[in-house]
């Protein structure tokens, strides 16, 4: 989803310290490292943190295995992972070393190397077979990635593919776990249905909200893409079509508020994203369960 990232950068940060500007001299080199964490370690997506969990969650609820568990928790490193590469290759590409480079370096490697770990045990615990997914993750993380390192990420195709590829984890997860291959692919198709909704609906919103024009065909085109994708995943699989109800009750609800309760704050429309994501897990979780 779209946010309007407002935090200064550490190349900011460093000129206003150098510059000698407002604060007592010796809290200032901590407060500038505090700062420069922060940028390099958190992303700035706020979204990104639904569209992440909710994979994961919803792999933990159907899948309860220590293999699952290390997926979902490497799926978040490699979130968090993120932030720290793409301002790491984006100096690169600049020929430049600031101090948030060095730091972004030390903080995708420490989080990388934990992320190795708990693959290889992901791959000493799980059921054999259940990494095949990969195979159609990371193309669209790919893409995702290429538009990060040209400062492009907030552009809607990246958004798209990142939270798709993301929705895979959940099927890696299942099949981790011990659960079919038909299953699995629906748990996959019900997340990225509720992403393919919810994204082109919340940046029309938020791009209103700061009065830039929309396209307001779009957000529907992609309501009937996601009804069409879940309504199919639900004929396939009987086992999800409580995820695929509620992720048409999800698309449902988002029109009643944008036609009923409009409002002008993005927090608000993050809120009301995070409870639908919400309950489409929970939804799917149940279904899955009493199938």
């Amino acid at each position: 989803m779209t946010n309007i990232d407002q935090r200064p950068t550490s190349s900011d940060a460093e000129s206003a310290a150098s510059s000698g500007a407002a604060g007592p001299r010796a809290a200032a080199p901590r407060a500038k490292q505090r700062s420069t964490l922060r940028t390099v370690a958190l992303p700035s997506e706020h979204g990104g943190w639904g569209l992440t969990l909710e994979p994961v969650l919803l792999g933990l609820l159907v899948a309860h295995s220590v293999s699952a568990l290390c997926i979902g928790l490497a799926a978040v490193l490699a979130f968090l992972a993120r932030t720290p590469l793409k301002l790491a290759v984006v100096d690169a590409r600049r020929g430049r070393t600031l101090e948030r480079t060095r730091m972004a370096r030390k903080v995708a490697a420490a989080e990388l190397a934990v992320l190795a770990v708990l693959v290889v045990i992901a791959f000493l615990t799980a059921t054999p077979g259940f990494w095949w997914p990969i195979f159609g993750i990371a193309p669209l993380l790919l893409v995702e990635l290429s538009y990060d390192i040209r400062s492009r990420s907030r552009r809607l195709i990246p958004e798209l593919a990142g939270a798709v590829g993301i929705a895979g984890v959940a099927a890696m997860m299942a099949l981790a776990g011990g659960l079919d291959t038909a299953v699995a692919l629906g748990l996959w198709a019900v997340l990225a249905g509720r992403a393919i909704a919810a994204i082109p609906t919340i940046r029309s919103q938020v791009l209103k909200l700061h009065g830039r024009p929309t396209n307001d065909v779009l957000p529907v085109v992609a309501d009937l893409v996601a009804l069409a994708l879940v309504a199919a995943t639900a004929i396939a699989e009987p086992a999800l079509i409580a995820g695929a109800v509620a992720v048409a009750v999800a698309i449902v609800a988002q029109r009643a508020l944008i036609a009923w309760a409009p409002t002008e704050r993005a927090v608000v429309l993050g809120i009301r994203q995070t409870v639908m994501g919400l309950a489409v897990v929970i939804a799917t979780a149940i279904g899955v369960a009493l199938a």
